[in-house]
C-alpha cells in the first residue's frame, strides 16, 4: 500500500510499470538503456476511492486518463530507473492528494449599493468628458 493521506491509500497491486526508451539528448545511454517509466494506475481496481475523489481524480487527469480507466503517467527526467519510478509514483500521490481535498463552497455576495452608485457615477462623468469631444463649431 502507497499511502496518500491518512484515510486514503493506493494498492501496489493497481500499478502497472513498464519500461521504455525515454527520448532527448543523452547519447549511448538514451539509446540503449530503457529509463523511463510509464506508469499505468488502475482506476476500478483494489483501492477504495471514495466517490467525490475519484470524480475530482478522473477530472484532474484530463488527457491522462485512458478509456478503459487508467490514468498514464511518464517519466523520463532522470538517467535511472529508480529514480524515474520514484517521479511517476510521487506525481500519482500528489495527483490523488490533490483530488482529495474537497473545494470550498462558494457562497454568493453582494455588491454594497455605495460601491454601485460610485462605478454608475463614475460612468455617467467619463460619458460627460466624452460628450463633450464634439467637433467645434464656428458661432458667427
Amino acid at each position: 500500500m502507497i499511502p496518500v493521506t491518512p484515510s486514503i491509500a493506493l494498492d501496489e497491486r493497481d500499478l502497472e510499470e513498464r519500461f521504455i526508451r525515454a527520448a532527448g539528448p543523452g547519447g549511448q545511454n538514451v539509446n540503449k538503456v530503457s529509463t523511463a517509466v510509464e506508469l499505468r494506475f488502475r482506476l476500478g481496481g483494489f483501492t477504495q476511492l471514495p466517490d467525490d475523489v475519484r470524480g475530482r481524480l478522473e477530472t484532474l487527469a484530463g488527457r491522462r486518463l485512458t478509456l478503459d480507466g487508467e490514468i498514464v503517467i511518464r517519466a523520463d527526467e532522470h538517467r535511472t530507473q529508480d529514480r524515474n519510478r520514484a517521479e511517476a509514483q510521487a506525481r500519482l500521490v500528489n495527483l490523488v492528494k490533490q483530488a482529495s481535498h474537497r473545494p470550498k463552497p462558494r457562497h454568493k455576495t453582494r455588491v454594497p449599493k455605495g460601491e454601485k452608485l460610485k462605478r454608475l457615477e463614475g460612468k455617467v462623468r467619463r460619458g460627460d468628458v466624452k460628450a463633450k469631444r464634439g467637433k467645434v463649431r464656428d458661432h458667427d
